[in-house]
């Protein structure tokens, strides 16, 4: 099931968890996919001695994008990455504004590369869930997933966007930019009509994609050697969407839309990393509390060290349909993946899961090294790991209950 929205004003306090040792942090959470779609959790770490802060870049807000042509580029759950030499197709006008939900233009974050790979571009779709119905996109309009009114003006850059060479050793330098979500459908609306039951909507995701890609175009992608496209959460499956242009041929009412499916037929060379136990899916789509009016998955979903002997059967069950969902790519040759068994969602943007000397590893590999190895053609990356609980290397996440007004 996609993820319905998540109003920021929804708090949950949770803890990294790495068997057994926790660290507390505060936390708005929220959202994601069958290979992850994006969370709102704003987690803190302890500062690592002597190590500079993360990079703050700058809004830049397509204030005309109305009047901008559109390009079509191939483009890629969580933290699925497409690599590709891209190729510019014919350019198109459009006539329809280019907005956020509400109306305010969209926006993007960009910090110039330098040096060698200064024609190097790292593009980073980013996630929130989905607006499920006009409810829930009017609460969207008041927030950042729906309107530029609400971004913050400058963001961190960490994970794979940090320019620090030690967390981030393959990307640090590369132009890199990440593309803000307010759409509320995966940057793949594209509705003419405006007024919706009396309240204006703007379901116009695929022309934010364009309208941004082509002011990209303007500013140096033209002239990029190599691009890599990556999405986590919603932004997982918009890069799904874009890969090989795909987003036009899907029919409008077809399970397509779903990467398993869409898997299928993309052309370019995809590397998938996701975790076997997305916590948001478990918590969500698996064992979601409407479905569980007892609570007998409460404490399961909250932390899966306190899942039952049948809970973790049912919970390695979940784990095979995404090892069967892989099974499109295992024969691609040039496809890689990446599959840990840590209870997380989301791991691409946060340094302390993406690469750090604590950070998750499968075969001796972090996520960071596994992803460069692939996009470099160091060797071949198709790494799946063990059942859980076997890997002590993974952090989980750890959720308090929820409080009762």
């Amino acid at each position: 099931m996609p993820p319905p929205s998540a109003p920021a004003s929804h708090h949950l306090r949770l803890w990294w968890r790495r068997r057994g040792r926790a660290g507390a942090v505060g936390a708005t959470f929220a959202v994601a996919l069958l290979l992850a779609l994006s969370s709102y959790a704003s987690v803190v770490f302890p500062a690592s001695g002597g190590r500079r802060g993360p990079a703050l870049v700058g809004l830049t807000l397509v204030r005309r994008a109305s009047e901008k042509g559109s390009l079509m580029f191939p483009a890629t759950p969580h933290s699925l990455v497409l690599k590709f030499q891209f190729q510019i197709l014919n350019s198109r006008s459009f006539v329809l504004r280019t907005l956020c939900l509400d109306g305010s233009a969209p926006g993007y974050h960009l910090q110039r590369g330098s040096g060698s790979v200064s024609q190097s571009w790292l593009i980073h779709l980013g996630g929130g869930g989905w607006c499920r119905n006009l409810k829930s996109c009017a609460s969207r309009q008041r927030s950042m997933l729906g309107s530029s009114r609400y971004m913050e003006g400058q963001v961190e850059f960490t994970g794979i966007l940090s320019d620090d060479k030690s967390q981030n050793p393959n990307f640090y330098n590369w132009n890199k930019v990440k593309i803000r979500y307010c759409d509320g459908a995966s940057f793949s609306g594209n509705v003419k009509d405006e007024l919706q039951n009396g309240t204006r909507f703007f379901f116009r995701g695929q022309r934010i994609w364009e309208a941004v890609m082509n002011e990209l175009v303007v500013k140096g992608l033209r002239n990029a050697k190599q691009a890599f496209l990556t999405g986590c959460s919603a932004g997982g499956l918009a890069t799904y969407i874009h890969c090989d242009s795909f987003r036009a041929l899907l029919p409008k009412d077809s399970r397509c839309f779903f990467p398993r499916e869409v898997v299928k037929h993309v052309v370019n060379p995809v590397f998938v990393l996701n975790r076997a136990y997305d916590a948001w899916q478990v918590q969500h789509a698996l064992a979601p509390e409407a479905s569980d009016p007892q609570h007998s998955w409460l404490d399961c979903r909250l932390d899966i060290s306190k899942c039952s002997s049948e809970q973790l059967e049912i919970l390695q069950g979940f784990r095979k349909e995404l090892h069967d969902a892989i099974s499109e790519v295992k024969q691609e040759r040039d496809w890689g993946f990446y599959i840990n068994s840590c209870f997380v969602h989301c791991q691409s943007l946060n340094s302390l899961t993406w690469h750090s000397p604590t950070s998750p590893r499968v075969n001796n590999k972090s996520i960071a090294e596994a992803v460069g190895d692939w996009f470099f053609d160091r060797r071949e990356v198709k790494e799946i790991d063990c059942e859980y609980p076997c890997n002590p290397t993974c952090h989980n996440l750890v959720f308090a209950r929820p409080f009762k007004i």
